[in-house]
C-alpha cells in the first residue's frame, strides 16, 4: 500500500518551476510549475464528468481549448499565452489539425501540451464502439500526422477528451486498456455561445472564483475567446491565481 502511495504522489510532483522572467514582459502571469499525469493513477480527470481531477491547490488552473486548430483564431490565442508565458493544453480536431497543421506545429514548438479531440467533433456515446473507437483513431492519426509528419504505435501524448463530453463506460474502457487520459473538466466558459468577450470574461471569472482551482475549458475557434484571452490572463494575475501546465508521464520532462 504504501509503495502504491508513493507511485500515485511522485506522478504529480512538478517536474519545473517557471521562476525564470518572461521575457518582454517581467510581469507576467507564467506557468507556475509542470505536472505529469499518467493513465494507470489518473485515468480520468475533471468534476463537470468523472468524481475526481488534477490534484491542484487553491488559486491553480489548467487551460485547455478544444476544437482547434482554427485559422485567425487559434494564432490569437497563441499570442496571448506567448506574451503571458503561459502553457495550456490543445485538444486537436484530426480534421482541422491536418488542414492547418502548421498551427498545430507552432502550438508545440511553443511548449503546450497537443492532445486529442477525434477526427470531426461527432457524439460519440451515440455511435456504435466499432464506429466511435474508428473515429478516435483516424483523429490521433490525423493529429499525429500533421505535427509529427507519422503516425506512432502509441500516441505520442495519450490525452483525450470527448466531444460533448458524450462518453459511455464501454468506450472509457477502452481508452483505459489503451492507456489514454481522459481529460474533462472543472470549469467551462460557455464560449460556444454567442456573447461578447467582456461578457465571457466577467462569466468564466465569476465561475473560476466559485470552484477556485481545476481545469478551465475554452475553444481556440472562438473569436470572441481570443480576443478576451489577454484581459483573462492579467485578471488571473491580479487575483492571484497560478497556472500549472500537464504534460504526460514518461516524457523526460517536456511538452509534447
Amino acid at each position: 500500500m504504501t509503495r502504491i502511495v508513493f507511485l500515485v504522489i511522485a506522478t504529480f510532483l512538478p517536474i519545473t518551476a517557471s521562476a525564470a522572467s518572461c521575457p518582454g514582459n517581467p510581469q507576467a502571469l507564467g506557468t507556475e510549475r509542470v505536472i505529469e499525469v499518467d493513465a494507470k493513477s489518473t485515468p480520468r480527470v475533471g468534476r463537470k464528468q468523472f468524481p475526481s481531477t488534477l490534484p491542484l491547490n487553491a488559486k491553480e488552473l489548467v487551460l485547455t481549448f478544444d476544437d482547434g486548430p482554427w485559422p485567425g483564431t487559434t494564432s490569437k490565442v497563441l499570442d496571448a499565452l506567448k506574451a503571458e508565458c503561459v502553457r495550456a493544453t490543445f485538444f486537436l480536431l484530426g480534421r482541422n489539425a491536418a488542414a492547418h497543421s502548421h498551427l498545430a506545429r507552432r502550438a508545440l514548438s511553443e511548449g503546450h501540451t497537443l492532445g486529442h479531440h477525434s477526427y470531426s467533433h461527432p457524439l460519440l456515446s451515440h455511435m456504435s464502439l466499432k464506429r466511435a473507437e474508428a473515429e478516435i483513431g483516424r483523429g490521433i492519426a490525423a493529429d499525429e500526422m500533421a505535427v509529427y509528419g507519422q503516425g506512432h504505435p502509441a500516441p505520442v501524448t495519450p490525452f483525450f477528451r470527448f466531444p460533448g463530453f458524450a462518453s459511455n463506460q464501454a468506450l472509457l474502457d477502452r481508452l483505459s486498456e489503451r492507456s489514454l487520459v481522459v481529460f474533462g473538466a472543472d470549469v467551462w466558459a460557455s464560449d460556444w455561445l454567442s456573447m461578447t468577450p467582456e461578457q465571457e470574461l466577467r462569466l468564466i471569472l465569476s465561475r473560476i472564483e466559485h470552484i477556485r482551482r481545476g481545469i478551465v475549458l475554452f475553444h481556440d475557434t472562438k473569436s470572441q475567446t481570443a480576443r478576451m484571452l489577454p484581459a483573462f490572463l492579467h485578471e488571473l494575475k491580479r487575483r492571484g491565481y497560478s497556472i500549472v501546465h500537464v504534460i504526460p508521464a514518461n516524457s523526460g520532462g517536456k511538452s509534447q
